[in-house]
Parts: C-alpha cells; structure tokens; sequence
C-alpha cells in the first residue's frame, strides 16, 4: 500500500507540469494553423475594418504571450471560451459529447481487452497447432484493417440489410429502449474501434504467455504435481499481464484519436463531431477546448495504468 501511495504521489505531483505541457502544446499548435477566425464569423465579403474591429474585441491582436495567458487563465476555471456564433459555451458543448466519446472509448477497450485476452492466451496455449495458425491470420489481418474502413463493411453487413438490428448511426435507440436501445446503437462503433486494438494486443498477450510457460517455475510446479491449470491461472496469467497492460496504455491514446474519426461515420455527436466542426469553421476555440479535454483524459488514463501495472507486477513494490 505503502508503494501505491508513493507511487500515486509522484504521479500527481508532475501531473501539474504535464498538464501545461499539454496546454501550451495544444494552444501553439492551433496557432500557427493559417485560419482568420474573423473571415470565418463574418464572411469573405466583410470589410477589412470591420474583421480587423473584431479581432481587437476578442484580443486576437495582442501577442501571442498575451493570448496564451489569457487562455490558461480560463482554462484553470473550466473556461474554454465561446463559439463561433451562435456564441455558446465551449465547456457546456464539451460536457455533453465528451460522455458520447468516453462511453465508446470505454466499450473499444473492454471488447479489445477480452479479445485479446481469450484469443491470445488460446494461441499461447496451442502454439504452434491449428487455433494458433488461425488466430495468428486473424490477427494480422486486423492490423492491416483501417477502422474506419472496417466501419463502412460493418454499417454494409448488419446495419444496411433489410430487417437489421442495428442502427446506421446516432444513439437514437438509447432514448426509445433505453439499456438495449444503447447497446445495439454503440455496438458497431466499438467493434470499428477495438478489433484493430485487439489485434496488436493478442500478439502481445501471446508472446508474453508464450515467455512465460517456458521458464523453469512452469515446470517445476508442474512436476510437484500441482494441476497445470492451477499453474497457469495463478501464476503464468498474472505474470504475462505485465506487458499487455503497459500496451493498452499506449493504446488508449488511439482509441480516443480513432473515436474522433468513428463517431462521424456513425453520426455519434462526440468529441470527434466538436473536433470537425471546429476545423471546419475555423471555430479555435472548439478545437483547443475539445483537443485538451482527449489529451488530458490520455494522460490521466496512463496514471491508472501506471498504478495497474503496480497492482499486477508486486516484484517492483520492494524497488
């Protein structure tokens, strides 16, 4: 316990400085794109005085420096700014597709955590026979597989036929059947985002099971007569984790980016929707306020990790 805390603390006493790396990562990147927010608000066929007015109201002239203080100081009171007109809160249009993003994330990496988990500890088990050959194929094949491509096959084959379950797009269900109505609606999505995230993780999750069952504590509680079962699941199991979940934290990061590119093909109104729109309409302060809220989730979610990764590994609690 003593080590999780230690842990814990370090974690929470750097988060501070990651999180304004993170800040001013974000708002130099978003600067430098070459977009007049003023043409984009008041058209083309405005008037140089009149863009050049605007931009004087809205502190768009002052430095750089300027700006960015500015920007962490609402940043630090939850205050992302407004939109392009019709004006609205930043914030408020965040807290409601950021639940949208968060839900989908979630169930892309449950369904690629147990994929892997089943898939990869069955090719470890039977390496080299038949179930590993064919898992090796599938997972390969997933790899090369775009998911926004494998999204379009998914809306082809169980959303477009006639009589289908599933809906094209949108959480329209949710509303109508609730639980179920959610789960068929956001089903095809997580399938469009975790199986290529599965597939990475089944290799590893083979290679470090694989390690694993041929150390020498394998055999010798094997030959002590303790059940080969009983060795695997308690032992081999826990040990080979390790390293699949050192993985999956790098892999969150794509789950939150690949959502942004699903959620448009599904018309989920996500983080990814605010991301395009914003893009679209020049609208910086939608997408320094939707591109910060991913980063932070990315970096808060590989403190959970790191403090799973404790949980799994006891041999660097004494470190």
């Amino acid at each position: 316990m003593t080590m999780f805390i230690r842990l814990l603390g370090r974690r929470l006493a750097v988060l501070p400085i990651m999180l304004l790396g993170v800040t001013v990562m974000v708002f130099l990147v978003l600067s430098v794109i070459p977009a007049d927010r003023a043409t984009a608000v008041l058209g083309e066929n405005a008037s140089e005085d009149a863009k050049e007015a605007w931009r004087e109201e809205r502190g768009l002239n002052d430095s750089l420096l300027v700006q960015f203080f500015r920007y962490l100081g609402g940043v630090l009171r939850l205050d992302f700014g407004v939109t392009n007109p019709p004006e609205e809160s930043v914030a408020t249009k965040i807290a409601t597709a950021f639940p949208v993003t968060l839900q989908l994330t979630f169930l892309g990496i449950l369904l690629a955590v147990v994929l892997a988990l089943t898939l990869g500890i069955t090719a470890a088990l039977y390496r080299d026979r038949w179930p590993d050959q064919v898992i090796r194929i599938f997972s390969i094949a997933a790899i090369a597989t775009p998911s926004f491509w494998l999204a379009i096959l998914l809306i082809q084959w169980f959303a477009l036929p006639e009589g289908s379950i599933f809906p094209t797009g949108g959480l329209a269900w949710a509303d109508q059947y609730g639980f179920v109505g959610w789960l068929y609606s956001i089903a095809l999505p997580a399938l469009a985002l975790g199986i290529p995230v599965s597939a990475s993780l089944i290799r590893v999750v083979r290679t470090s099971m694989v390690e694993e069952l041929d150390r020498d504590y394998v055999r010798t509680a094997i030959g002590n007569g303790v059940p080969y079962r009983t060795v695997v699941a308690r032992n081999v199991l826990r040990n080979a984790l390790v390293t699949p979940v050192t993985v999956l934290g790098l892999r969150v990061g794509y789950l939150l980016g690949g959502a942004v590119v699903i959620e448009k093909i599904f018309s989920l109104n996500g983080m990814g929707d605010l991301i395009v729109v914003g893009l679209t309409t020049s609208d910086t302060n939608l997408v320094q306020g939707a591109v910060l809220t991913i980063a932070v989730a990315f970096v808060l979610v590989n403190i959970v990790v790191d403090l799973l990764y404790l949980a799994i590994n006891p041999r660097i609690r004494t470190v």
